[in-house]
């Protein structure tokens, strides 16, 4: 493990056991948007592996692969698919870890029905052209809602994160114009709003701030109680994210091949697909010169694509389909 991990784990206060204690302390770092689920993991692992900690650092999708790419650290995450340069030049390899939605959340006290949005207007909203809640183009999409003479106050992310890719993903895919101004991007350069380091920040915000719209990954704004909008998909219906209509996104890009394991899930067609459904990956070295370490790793990963696959479900993620996972245990199974 690279020394710069260690000492940021010894700043964050966390205590490294030496070798002699027996305990193998495995290290991640990257998205914030699966913190949680890597914190439920680790504990479930831990009992039935009481020897080994898992230690993961919320740093961001882009500093995770960096971090990795140097030799740093056992693993890194996020939701950013990998290039070709990553794999063949810095030896590295992404495997799915499970499936993840982007919700839109907003603060709107008055409004009691489900609102609804679609990637044109998300995208009108974040280049600053939309600046009111009760616009004509929110209205055109919720007709009868009486929406509030508001000013929308943005709520946005800063570089390197991956709910950035997969949300400028959908927006580039569903709006020339934010395709041309801003485009698929980890860090994307805003026109306007505020910005929240983390995905708890940016729901913190959300639930504080009237006129206020953020997106953040599904779990967090179901744990805040953080109202969320159905959205527009590539089949013409308004979806809001659950289990199934990730879960349908996903079967809709892999079925039937199911091989595809670094691929892009958003505006997936199918009528049930939520169009900001993505996996979140484990990012890992292809080549390492402690077997030891790489044994103990691909174990938790070999836990994680069985066991702890029904834990993910229960930390508010969805669980990846069987018939990706049995590729996704070929792959792992052929990495050294």
């Amino acid at each position: 493990m690279a020394k710069g991990i260690l000492g940021l784990l010894a700043a964050l206060g966390f205590i490294v056991l030496p070798v002699a204690a027996q305990r193998t302390v495995i290290v991640g770092a990257g998205s914030s948007v699966p913190a949680p689920l890597y914190s439920a993991w680790g504990r479930e692992y831990a009992k039935s592996n009481p020897s080994v900690q898992i230690r993961y650092l919320p740093l961001g999708t882009e500093e995770g692969i960096k971090e990795i790419a140097r030799g740093s650290g056992d693993f890194s995450a996020g939701e950013e698919p990998l290039s070709e340069k990553q794999r063949n030049d810095e030896s590295l390899a992404e495997l799915p870890a499970a499936l993840i939605g982007i919700v839109t959340v907003y603060n709107l006290p008055e409004i009691h029905h489900e609102l609804r949005l679609s990637g044109d207007v998300l995208a009108e909203i974040y280049l600053g052209t939309i600046k009111n809640w009760n616009a004509p183009q929110i209205a055109k999409l919720n007709p009868g809602l009486n929406l509030p003479n508001l000013p929308i106050r943005v709520i946005q992310r800063p570089g390197g994160k991956g709910s950035n890719y997969v949300f400028t993903d959908f927006l580039s895919k569903t709006c020339a114009k934010f395709r041309s101004q801003i485009g698929v991007s980890l860090s994307p350069k805003w026109p306007v709003g505020e910005s929240a380091e983390r995905s708890s920040d940016v729901a913190d915000k959300v639930k504080v701030e009237q006129g206020a719209i953020g997106y953040v990954e599904y779990q967090y704004a179901v744990k805040g109680n953080i109202p969320t909008a159905a959205v527009l998909n590539s089949s013409g219906n308004f979806v809001k994210a659950s289990a199934r209509s990730l879960t349908a996104a996903c079967e809709n890009v892999e079925a039937p091949g199911w091989h595809n394991l670094g691929v892009s899930l958003t505006n997936a067609r199918g009528a049930e697909s939520y169009p900001l459904t993505s996996f979140t990956w484990v990012y890992l070295r292809t080549k390492t010169d402690d077997p030891a370490r790489s044994a103990a790793v691909k174990a938790l990963l070999s836990w994680i694509y069985a066991d702890g696959q029904g834990v993910a479900d229960d930390a508010g993620y969805t669980s990846l389909p069987s018939p990706l996972l049995v590729e996704v245990r070929k792959t792992l199974a052929g990495l050294r």
